[in-house]
C-alpha cells in the first residue's frame, strides 16, 4: 500500500513537473511586448530616449525605471514596481550599475530575459566593486565626498563616461549628474537571476568606465549572447541606439 501511494506522490511530482516544463518552452516561444529599460549610476532614465523610441515605433510597450540611486534595495524595489505594472512577460534591459539592479530584480516570474549593456552581473556574493579591482578600469575621475554619495568629476565626464557622444551632450549630462550612494557599488548579489534567465550582452569595446574584459567575463559566464561595439564608450546606450535596439528585439523575439 505505501509502495502505491509514493507511486502516485511521484507521478504526481511527475505531471507538474511536465506541464511546468510545457508551460515555461511555450512562454518563452511568445514574443515579449514588454520592455523595462533601467539606467546606472550617475545618470538617469532620459539616456534610453534614443532607444525608447526605436522600440515603440516598433510596437514594443517602453517602461522607463527611475531608481533614486540611494539604496540598493530601493533601486531593485524602484524595478520590481514597474514590473508588477507589466500586463504579461517582460525584458529588462540595464546599463551600467543598473546591471547588478536586474541581477536580483530579473527573478521575478514575469521577467522573461536579461539583456545586460555594457552592465555589471556579478555572480552570488560578488559586488561590482570587487569584481572591479579584479579587472581595474581606466578612469581617474571618481569622487567620493565626505557625504557618502559619489559622482564623476564634470571636468572628466566626456573623456571617462561618454567619448563617443557629441560633447556638448556630454557636458550637459556632465553637469545634470545624480550623485549616487556609494554603498551601492558594494552590495552583494545573492540570487543573480542571469544563472535561470536567458541573457544577452553588449560589449562596448572602448569602455573606460567598466573593463571591457570585466563585460567579456559577465557575458561569458551567463552564457549571454554577445554583441561587441567597436569605439563605443561607457554611453554605448545612448551613442548606439540601433544596436541597442536590435539587442532588445533580439531577447524579446
Amino acid at each position: 500500500m505505501k509502495n502505491i501511494i509514493h507511486l502516485k506522490k511521484g507521478l504526481i511530482v511527475l505531471i507538474a513537473a511536465l506541464l511546468t516544463a510545457n508551460i515555461t518552452s511555450a512562454q518563452q516561444s511568445i514574443p515579449v511586448k514588454n520592455i523595462i529599460l533601467v539606467h546606472g549610476a550617475f545618470v538617469d532614465g532620459s539616456g534610453w530616449k534614443p532607444v525608447y523610441d526605436i522600440l515603440i515605433k516598433k510596437g514594443y510597450h517602453v517602461s522607463v525605471v527611475e531608481q533614486p540611486l540611494t539604496s540598493f534595495t530601493g533601486d531593485v524595489d524602484a524595478v520590481k514596481r514597474v514590473i508588477a505594472m507589466q500586463t504579461g512577460p517582460c525584458i529588462l534591459v540595464a546599463h551600467s550599475y543598473g546591471g547588478a539592479i536586474i541581477t536580483e530584480a530579473g527573478n521575478d516570474p514575469k521577467v522573461a530575459g536579461l539583456v545586460y549593456i555594457a552592465a555589471h552581473a556579478p555572480d552570488a556574493g560578488e559586488s561590482e566593486a570587487d569584481n572591479g579591482k579584479l579587472y581595474p578600469s581606466a578612469y581617474k575621475s571618481l569622487q567620493k565626498p565626505a557625504d557618502g554619495f559619489d559622482y564623476i568629476d564634470p571636468a572628466k565626464f566626456y573623456q571617462d563616461f561618454a567619448a563617443d557622444l557629441p560633447k556638448e551632450q556630454a557636458e550637459f549630462e556632465a553637469q545634470s549628474q545624480m550623485p549616487t550612494v556609494d554603498s551601492v557599488f558594494h552590495a552583494v548579489i545573492k540570487n543573480p537571476a542571469w544563472k535561470v534567465k536567458p541573457s544577452w550582452y553588449m560589449v562596448a569595446k572602448s569602455d573606460r568606465i567598466i573593463n571591457p574584459d570585466l563585460e567579456r567575463l559577465y557575458a561569458k559566464r551567463a552564457k549571454s549572447q554577445t554583441v561587441e561595439i567597436d569605439g563605443a564608450s561607457h554611453s554605448v546606450y545612448e551613442s548606439h541606439p540601433q544596436e541597442v535596439a536590435q539587442l532588445i528585439e533580439a531577447a524579446a523575439k
